[in-house]
């Protein structure tokens, strides 16, 4: 499948095997995409690129990677996931305050004070592959020959998560991406 992949989208999912070593963390997540496409903005290239820019998130870039930073705190809730667990008397907030307090800042996140342990190759995890395959079905049913990054951006808005949740709290949704990009009127991929 790589291979029909754009030069941008390749540099999307090479970014988020970058991030996803920065981070110290063992599986490139679906979170790790995300923040590999907002790096493309300041290359200024691709489709993806140019609708994020033209939605505004080249002006509230920091705010989206600080949702992400707060939802890995959470062990990767989204927003929706701890709004439930507050309606069943379960306070997020709280359980990662104490956990933090006990075992330091980003425990629950299970982010690793001893970064570069793993010397291994990075694996995708189930969401990220998810989102990956997701880009595919989009570009097929397109009718378009290869997976660019705006097929990447429009999998990641539509396929629950994290990643969706802090986009479209930001305007960026798979219909706003597709109004964008020109081609509202094409059916959304199953």
């Amino acid at each position: 499948m790589f291979e029909r992949f754009t030069k941008d989208a390749r540099a999307v999912v090479k970014g988020a095997v970058e991030h996803c070593e920065g981070a110290g963390a063992q599986t490139v997540e679906a979170e790790h995409l995300l923040l590999a496409l907002l790096a493309l903005l300041d290359r200024g290239t691709g489709r993806g690129s140019f609708a994020l820019a033209a939605l505004g998130l080249d002006r509230s870039r920091e705010s989206v990677v600080r949702a992400l930073e707060e939802a890995r705190r959470r062990a990767g809730l989204s927003q929706a996931d701890a709004d439930a667990l507050a309606g069943l008397g379960i306070d997020v907030s709280q359980i990662v305050s104490r956990v933090e307090e006990t075992h330091g800042v980003g425990a629950m996140a299970g982010d690793r004070g001893d970064r570069g342990w793993w010397s291994g190759r990075r694996t995708f995890s189930r969401g990220a592959k998810d989102v990956l395959e997701k880009s595919l079905r989009i570009a097929v049913a397109r009718r378009e020959r290869t997976i660019g990054d705006e097929h990447i951006l429009l999998a990641l808005t539509a396929r629950p998560g994290v990643p969706a949740e802090v986009l479209a709290d930001h305007g960026v949704t798979y219909e706003s991406v597709t109004r964008v990009l020109g081609d509202g009127e094409e059916a959304k991929a199953g």
